[in-house]
């Protein structure tokens, strides 16, 4: 027995199936229920490490409540909901932009922060955002919904290395910006050039490998007893200044 609900593949057959034919960029997560056969588990394990998946293993009533109680025999695939657009094609469509805005998510866990930057995105003629194919959040219908209608208007590209991408997006002439406690004042930032605006995970903020990229640093004053902003709300008030550096009244 299979079946498939809204984000989800799951039963054996359908989601074998799956992972079998269909491409890596199409599924989000793998979950595994604790306890299933070890014959069906390398199955599942073997078809997993040809896509390069990482599988999560859980407890069956995670599964039960993913699925609504439907009988998912112990596997569950999140898969994504809307088509990723390829990144090289996004590039050179961008090429014929004189100053290009990329937005570049490192690892945003939260599909309601995926949504609302998303939005922000949209709002503020970002030409594409470029996410990490594992460990964030990919497009599902949450980030649909609480992107309200955005995810339609943004491309999103996701890529295997994102250091890897910011030296072929240097290669092309753009410049690389990121947010750090001791950054420059995003006051004073002037975005007007071609331009990739990395923002951190919500928690971590940007890995130290990949801070290394960034030609510049930026971050927010604060004078609040709260000395942190979600990370939604961040990269809204980053790209409103490079909006107002590109857009000057």
């Amino acid at each position: 027995m299979s079946s498939t609900n809204n984000d989800f593949v799951f039963g054996r057959h359908a989601g074998i199936d799956f992972l079998k034919t269909q491409d890596s960029e199409k599924i989000n997560k793998v979950f595994l229920a604790e306890g299933v056969q070890e014959d069906f588990a390398r199955e599942v394990y073997r078809y997993a490490k040809k896509k390069h998946l990482i599988i999560q293993r859980v407890p069956k009533n995670k599964l039960d409540k993913l699925t609504g109680g439907e009988n998912h025999q112990g596997l569950v695939l999140a898969v994504a909901s809307f088509e990723y657009a390829d990144f090289d094609q996004l590039l050179d469509k961008l090429d014929q932009e004189e100053a290009p805005l990329l937005l570049m998510l490192d690892n945003i866990e939260d599909p309601h922060n995926l949504g609302s930057i998303l939005r922000s995105a949209d709002a503020t003629g970002v030409g594409g955002v470029i996410i990490p194919k594992r460990r964030a959040s990919g497009l599902t219908s949450v980030v649909a919904k609480t992107s309200t209608g955005a995810i339609d208007h943004v491309p999103v590209a996701r890529v295997n290395n994102l250091v890897q991408t910011c030296q072929a997006l240097k290669d092309r002439g753009y410049w690389i910006f990121g947010t750090a406690m001791e950054g420059d004042d995003y006051r004073k930032w002037n975005a007007n050039c071609k331009t990739v605006l990395v923002i951190g995970n919500e928690g971590k903020g940007i890995s130290p490998l990949l801070l290394k990229q960034m030609d510049q640093t930026l971050t927010i004053p604060m004078i609040g007893h709260v000395q942190s902003l979600n990370a939604s709300v961040a990269t809204g008030v980053l790209l409103y200044q490079a909006f107002n550096s590109r857009h000057p009244l």
